[in-house]
């Protein structure tokens, strides 16, 4: 086993398409997708279309289980997900033609103490058989925010190198546990800061506060403009090609499995950047995640443009991120 990501809110997502919602009235969607998700879910299936071998672990309710372990068994997943009383939450996803998605995220799953030291178990299994770990998504009902800080310092004390993508309180608390990498877009950065954040050098300003507290690896994602990773000798920006965008939905996904591939084969920054961010435009182009051949990567790998920044002008941030915040929570 490569990479194992932890999905402590899994969901069932269903995602329409349509050209524009109105408010109030009857809509006609176009396109609709049902789909067991979660952030890392999503995660896994990337990296699994990049040939890893991943496993999986979280949370997922007895109740409707069975479209996860569907999708588990036909991906070649190894499910070590801990089963609890109840049904995984459903997702509603609408995505117009603008690239706009609205997010109807319905409550999930409550998590009890002896379910907390169940999956704490499973991933003490797991530990001895990866050294890279993602963890990602959002928190059930019944768990504090600072939970992700305390399974980020448990893997960290077994030697493990843990990707951290969260958004909210869970993001600040599980930044004080200092993570490998964290991968905030930039709406989630200035609720991080607790200000905007226009420019690129007050990108960097808040990247070395988060370097200075413990976390190597920064990648900040700027939408349509790309994104900017700070790492610990230099900094990189990638920018994407320019894709008709079918749906956000999964593009933060692909992006951190891009990164996570990269990082735990140990490639050069430019080689990761240009990876993760070829896999993220391909994934708005898309309403599926992940990608059935991996030739359909290489037009796009080609049309990144990867550069290093040594000095970071004041350039301001203009442009509205290609994926959402709200990207399977």
């Amino acid at each position: 086993m490569d990479i194992v990501t932890i999905t402590l809110n899994p969901a069932l997502d269903l995602t329409a398409r349509l050209e524009a919602m109105s408010l109030g009235e009857v809509n006609l969607v176009s396109e609709a997708n049902l789909r067991a998700a979660g952030k890392g879910i999503n995660v896994a299936m990337v990296l699994k279309d990049l040939g890893r071998e991943v496993g999986l672990t979280g949370w997922l309710g007895e109740g409707n289980q069975q479209s996860f372990v569907t999708l588990f068994a036909e991906r070649v997943l190894a499910d070590h997900f801990v089963r609890v009383t109840g049904s995984t939450r459903i997702n509603v996803k609408i995505s117009e033609q603008s690239g706009r998605v609205t997010d109807l995220n319905l409550p999930g799953l409550t998590i009890h103490e002896g379910e907390v030291a169940a999956l704490e178990a499973a991933i003490d299994e797991l530990a001895p058989q990866a050294d890279w770990f993602v963890l990602a998504g959002s928190l059930p009902k019944g768990v504090a925010p600072d939970y992700c800080a305390r399974l980020i310092r448990l893997l960290k004390a077994k030697g493990k190198q843990v990707i951290f993508d969260c958004s909210g309180l869970a993001l600040t608390e599980g930044i004080k546990a200092a993570p490998t990498l964290i991968k905030p877009n930039l709406e989630e950065l200035e609720q991080w800061a607790g200000r905007p954040i226009k420019t690129l050098s007050e990108q960097a300003e808040c990247a070395r506060e988060l370097q200075a507290q413990g976390i190597a690896h920064v990648v900040i994602s700027n939408g349509a403009d790309g994104l900017v990773w700070f790492g610990p000798d230099a900094t990189w920006q990638a920018i994407p090609p320019r894709m008709k965008v079918v749906s956000t939905v999964g593009a933060g996904d692909s992006l951190v499995a891009g990164l996570a591939h990269g990082l735990s084969l140990g490639w050069a920054p430019e080689q990761t950047l240009r990876l993760a961010t070829a896999v993220s435009a391909l994934a708005v182009s898309q309403i599926a995640v992940g990608f059935s051949d991996i030739d359909v990567l290489t037009p796009l790998l080609e049309q990144v443009r990867v550069q290093r920044l040594d000095d970071l002008a004041p350039t301001r941030l203009n442009t509205p991120s290609m994926e959402n915040s709200g990207d399977a929570q």
